[in-house]
């Protein structure tokens, strides 16, 4: 059961922590480091329970579904189709966002040495990966322990080189103004939703511990996230909107060269997990042949990035993750909600654990729904940042 439970671990912290990460500092340091730390505890805290609701979701439906087979037993065809809407904008979002990052990582990696412009190398990251999208690979979408294990390694590098530069004035910051400002890309970088149907099949016949794995799973990529932006926000003089390349101006070119090496390797990693989730969304769930389904899933964000890129939009990978996680995430996030409301009432089996108090799912729809309306006003120019 041990070997289960760790499993189930790591099957939900991999899938939380990826290259969403690296958009944290950036968004922390604009909107002020503390003002920044209380959104991700509360983002981090309301995931939480989303995750426990999804769980106690899957507990009380018997057989195997997906976010988007909940969906349709509660709600029907359309809101099947609804949530592989939600999803679908989120994963798109990402991909596309990933494209643009990967191609800044390899032009900061290979510039110096072999020319080329950022437009070229996203390209180049975009050809490699969707290629092994194209034939299945599969390998490196199950590496999510190992890259966690490799990104713990490298904070700790991080830190023990930055400790002498951190500058606590850089961590003192607070503007209650500025509290929704991190909301979309602190919310992508914690929603790992999806892994846990995945969770509730590898602790099948254990299911009494899944409480205890969704808590343990949710909580370390909160400890994670705030010790990666204390030390990036600490110790750069400028924080860019990939985390790692504002280091390379306090700690130097190895610093940089170790970074980028990690950013690539999980904007990498996220791509081919996030466009290997949308083929098989194709497949199985609108029955498409796997080229077709690798095609829509590949080429749709390819477009998006290359108008990202050709538009010159600066920040473009703050402002894609959080377009993404407010309208993807809280859209998305809201509707489990509601799919949890229902399953307590028309589930067929019993569940190992209850959320008892329905009123914190109350709670968790009106944040949504205030990051939504904030980014809403943002968007239509009546609220200013």
């Amino acid at each position: 059961m041990a070997k289960h439970f760790l499993a189930a671990i790591a099957t939900l912290t991999g899938f939380i922590i990826g290259a969403g990460v690296l958009g944290i500092p950036y968004v922390m340091a604009k909107a002020g480091f503390l003002t920044g730390l209380i959104d991700l505890i509360l983002i981090g805290i309301a995931i939480l329970f989303l995750n426990l609701y999804t769980g106690e979701i899957a507990l009380r439906t018997k057989g195997s579904h997906q976010l988007t087979g909940y969906a349709n037993k509660y709600y029907g065809k359309e809101g099947k189709y609804l949530m592989a809407i939600f999803i679908t904008i989120g994963l798109y979002g990402a991909l596309s966002a990933y494209i643009v990052k990967g191609g800044q990582f390899l032009s900061a990696l290979l510039t110096p040495t072999l020319g080329g412009t950022p437009l070229a190398y996203s390209i180049i990251f975009f050809t490699v990966f969707s290629i092994l999208v194209f034939i299945g690979l599969r390998v490196i979408e199950k590496s999510e322990l190992l890259m966690c294990v490799f990104f713990i390694l490298i904070i700790f590098a991080i830190l023990i080189f930055a400790l002498p530069n951190i500058n606590q004035q850089n961590l003192a910051s607070f503007e209650l103004k500025n509290i929704f400002i991190p909301y979309g890309v602190i919310l992508f970088a914690f929603f790992g939703v999806a892994a846990i149907p995945e969770i509730r099949e590898e602790l099948k016949n254990n299911e009494k511990v899944m409480k205890k794995a969704i808590i343990i799973g949710s909580t370390i990529p909160i400890i994670i996230y705030i010790v990666f932006a204390l030390v990036v926000v600490g110790a750069s003089s400028t924080v860019t909107d990939g985390a790692i390349l504002g280091l390379s101006e306090v700690l130097g070119y190895k610093m940089l060269l170790l970074g980028v090496v990690f950013g690539i390797l999980t904007i990498a990693t996220s791509f081919i997990g996030v466009a290997l989730a949308l083929k098989e969304t194709y497949m199985f769930d609108f029955r498409l042949k796997p080229f077709t389904s690798s095609i829509i899933a590949c080429f749709i964000p390819l477009i998006m990035a290359l108008i990202i890129i050709t538009s010159d939009i600066k920040n473009a990978f703050f402002k894609v993750l959080d377009i993404t996680g407010t309208f993807g995430g809280s859209l998305a996030a809201i509707f489990i909600v509601l799919i949890y409301f229902k399953a307590k009432k028309y589930g067929n089996r019993k569940p190992e654990y209850t959320i008892k108090h329905n009123f914190l799912g109350f709670i968790l729809i009106l944040m949504f729904i205030l990051g939504l309306l904030y980014k809403v006003l943002e968007l239509t120019g009546l609220i200013k940042i």
